[in-house]
């Protein structure tokens, strides 16, 4: 009589335990030590901006009789042509380009990302129209289309966050779009259309989630251009007004007269305006590397 033999049957190996988050972030900061470092200035700006009022030393608006005051024990970083103490002010400048660059670049993001969504889920000539839009704001180039809002609206807080987040709106539709486009043809898009799914469930359900790779990387990328938009607007008297201490300002009244007998008032604001940049760069960079999967691993 035949006997059948033993049917092995291979257990795999249970599944790797959950990686927490401490792992996580140590694992960024290995394979992006650049975008680690971004991230950290990132904070450090964001600890600076809500400790604005304990680290500053002195009122950044009360002008005194220390006029011109070199770097010194009892000004930090000296004081600009009214006597007002530079470190203070540029501890609280700090908080109107981060009130600026993430009030722009939500408001310019969101509006943008629904476009895109819009555009890239209905096609035809929805797609059309809109993206011919598109085109022509973002033919102007980005200084001069922030100018003209700028100059048009007046100078305030609201109206520069107002005219920086424009300037995004036409990028914003691009990276979302594009997403879009390539979601709608997965094949559980298809399924919720045959199951009778409404054409704003889907894209809101199930098209806008998986846009958030590419949202946040956008956010992080524009965020540094936002803070460089209003230093310049700024600058030209068409961003934040007085009293507001804004770095562009601060650069704009010491650039003319004072740069040759007081340097440090150009140079502090513009360490300032180049660090909060090259950070929000640097960790744009890495989260793209991060999130996008055709990058990983190259």
């Amino acid at each position: 009589m035949a006997t059948v033999g033993a049917i092995h049957v291979a257990v795999p190996d249970a599944l790797p335990p959950e990686r927490t988050w401490a792992a996580s972030l140590w694992l960024f900061v290995w394979k992006n030590p650049l975008g680690a470092a971004g991230g950290f200035l990132m904070i450090l700006l964001l600890v600076i901006a809500v400790f604005a009022d304990v680290l500053a030393t002195h009122n950044p608006v009360r002008t005194s009789m220390h006029v011109l005051a070199p770097p010194g024990g009892e000004f930090w970083l000296g004081t600009d042509n009214l006597g007002r103490d530079l470190w203070s002010r540029v501890i609280h400048g700090s908080r109107i380009s981060l009130l600026v660059g993430v009030g722009a670049t939500l408001l310019g993001a969101v509006a943008g990302g629904l476009v895109g969504l819009v555009s890239g889920y209905l096609g035809g000539k929805t797609d059309l129209i809109s993206q011919r839009l598109m085109d022509i704001m973002q033919a102007l180039p980005i200084l001069v289309l922030a100018l003209v809002l700028a100059a048009a609206m007046g100078p305030s807080l609201p109206n520069t966050i107002g005219a920086i987040s424009v300037v995004i709106i036409p990028r914003a539709a691009r990276v979302v779009r594009a997403s879009v486009l390539a979601i709608r043809e997965f094949a559980y898009i298809e399924a919720a259309r045959a199951l009778g799914v409404g054409h704003a469930r889907v894209a809101l359900r199930h098209v806008l989630p998986n846009t958030i790779g590419p949202f946040i990387v956008l956010i992080t990328a524009q965020l540094g251009g936002a803070i460089l938009v209003e230093a310049a607007l700024s600058f030209l008297g068409l961003g934040i007004p007085e009293p507001y201490p804004s770095w562009g300002r601060m650069l704009s009244i010491a650039a003319a007269e004072y740069a040759q007998k007081a340097p440090w008032l150009v140079i502090f604001p513009g360490i300032a305006i180049s660090l909060a940049v090259f950070g929000t760069n640097l960790l744009g960079d890495a989260l793209r590397d991060t999130l996008d999967p055709r990058l990983r691993g190259s």
